[in-house]
Formats: C-alpha cells, structure tokens, sequence
C-alpha cells in the first residue's frame, strides 16, 4: 500500500478492546484519531502516536473511516447522534464501522438514519478473539452492510482482522455475533464445571488442556480460558457485566421469534450470579469461583 492509499482513520472508545484496536491501527502505520470520554485512557495511545480528539464530532472532521468500539447500543447512539456527535459533522468521514456488539435491529436503524443526516455508510462488524487478537490483528470480524462499502474497507480489515465475513445487509453482522455470544458465554460454563470436576477427581487441571489439544473437545476457549480458570489468573480479557449484556440480547432475540433456549437461561443465570457476588467488572474466567 503506498502512502497516498493509507487511509486516516478515527477510533472512538478506549475500553479493553477499543484501546486494543487502536493501538494496533497505530502501530501499523495508519494515522489515528483518537477520542474516549475518559481522556486518562488515551494518554498510553498519544505516546503511540495517536492523536487525541475533543468530540466525535472533530474526528468526523478529520478521519476518512470511524471506528467505535464501545460497550452498548446506547453508548453508539450517543457518539453517533448526541451532541457533538459524528452525525453533526461536514467533512471527511466516508464510512463508519461498529466494532460494538449492539442490537441488530437498531443497528439497522441508525445505519439508515446516519446516511440521511450525514452520508455517511454504516458497517456494522461486531469482533470476537479478545484483546490479544485485537493487538495482534487477528480477529474475526462479522459485518454487516452493502457489498461495495465492505470492499471499500479493505485497508482496515487488512489491519485487524484475520477472518473477516460479509455475512449480509445492515444488522446481519449484529445478528451473527448473537451466535457467537450464544457459543462463547455456555462454552465458559462447561469450561468452569469441567475445571471444578477436574479438581474434585484430583485431576491434574494444568494438564487438560495439552491432553485434550486436537480433540473433539479442543477449542481456543479452552486453551486460553481454561488455564486462567485452573490457575486463578483472572487477568481482563472480557468482562462479565458484557458478557452479561450480550446474553440479555440473545434471551430477547430468542423471545422475540418464540424460540426456547434452555442452555441460554442457565447461562444467563451463572453471569447473573457473577454479577450479584460483585464480579461484574470481572474477567469471565471468574465464573470458576461459582463452583469452588
């Protein structure tokens, strides 16, 4: 990519995994707007070479892509919308890419409102991998959004993603991520009762997961997360209190087209419980304390 092609690009949001993606963009080269509500989270970044912003409206102003990564539906709303938001700007941005998990249908909503007010195209690409992929520019990536505006995004997926789908129109990227939340939040379940029955057999729990490695029951969750269970390391890689959130869209999602999930609502219950004991802001990988 030569450097008339390398687009300017801005990131809003500096939590766990925003701060991930916008160290990641900087040390790639791409020139990078910063912006967080709490500005003490950029002071790591600027030292990068990121370039910290008053609103999200001034990065707008400045930057040809946006990139939000945020905690909630509401919170998009209110970078996209509120005051001094991306939507009151007239200037550079061209494309807008939601690497929050939201609510699909409003992610349609937004998407069709944004265009109106600013012209400007709506991707939403919610992620999975965690912080460290982020870092490592190997997440994956689901979209949602028209073809040519997801071609259009190429440089940044170039930059971030190791696996980056096309799933379908605006939402669709919303809607898949649902799934994997579905998959991610029950597999932490079996991961924490299988490291407490590991323990109660006396086996040896460091070993589990170099002995089951290529098996049915291999995953990445379990190379990463078990450990983390076993040996009470709970440094954050995803916090509970979102972990939480997504499982309270999935069980609407689920109500909404009459479809029963049993594993959903017990797994919804064990974060729920996290969450009461005061492990919210928790790593998920506390869920073991549930079982000891």
């Amino acid at each position: 990519m030569s450097k008339k092609k390398i687009p300017k690009v801005g990131c809003l949001g500096a939590g766990v995994l925003g701060g991930a993606i916008m160290g990641r963009l900087i040390r790639a080269g791409l020139p990078t707007l910063i912006w967080n509500r709490d500005v003490s989270k950029l002071r790591r970044l600027e030292e990068l070479g990121g370039t910290p912003c008053v609103s999200p409206k001034q990065v707008a102003e400045q930057a040809e892509f946006l990139i939000i990564c945020v905690t909630d539906t509401d919170a998009v709303e209110t970078i996209v919308f509120g005051e001094e938001g991306i939507a009151q700007s007239r200037g550079f941005a061209h494309t807008l890419i939601d690497m929050s998990t939201c609510e699909s249908e409003r992610t349609r909503s937004m998407s069709e409102r944004l265009k109106l007010e600013s012209s400007i195209d709506w991707l939403d690409a919610p992620i999975s991998g965690g912080a460290i992929a982020a870092e490592e520019g190997r997440m994956t990536i689901m979209v949602g959004g028209a073809q040519p505006v997801f071609e259009r995004a190429q440089p940044i997926w170039q930059v971030l993603g190791g696996r980056v789908t096309l799933m379908g129109e605006s939402g669709a990227g919303q809607a898949t991520k649902m799934i994997n939340q579905l998959l991610v939040s029950s597999g932490l379940v079996m991961l924490a009762e299988a490291c407490s029955l590991a323990e109660k057999i006396g086996i040896n729990t460091d070993q589990i997961p170099q002995a089951l490695f290529g098996g049915r029951a291999d995953s990445s969750q379990l190379q990463e997360m078990f450990p983390k269970m076993a040996q009470s390391e709970h440094s954050i890689t995803a916090r509970s209190n979102i972990m939480l959130k997504d499982l309270k869209m999935i069980d609407k999602l689920s109500q909404k087209h009459n479809l029963s999930l049993p594993l959903v609502k017990i797994t919804n219950d064990a974060f729920k419980k996290m969450d009461a004991a005061g492990l919210g802001d928790s790593d998920t990988s506390e869920l073991i304390k549930l079982y000891r």
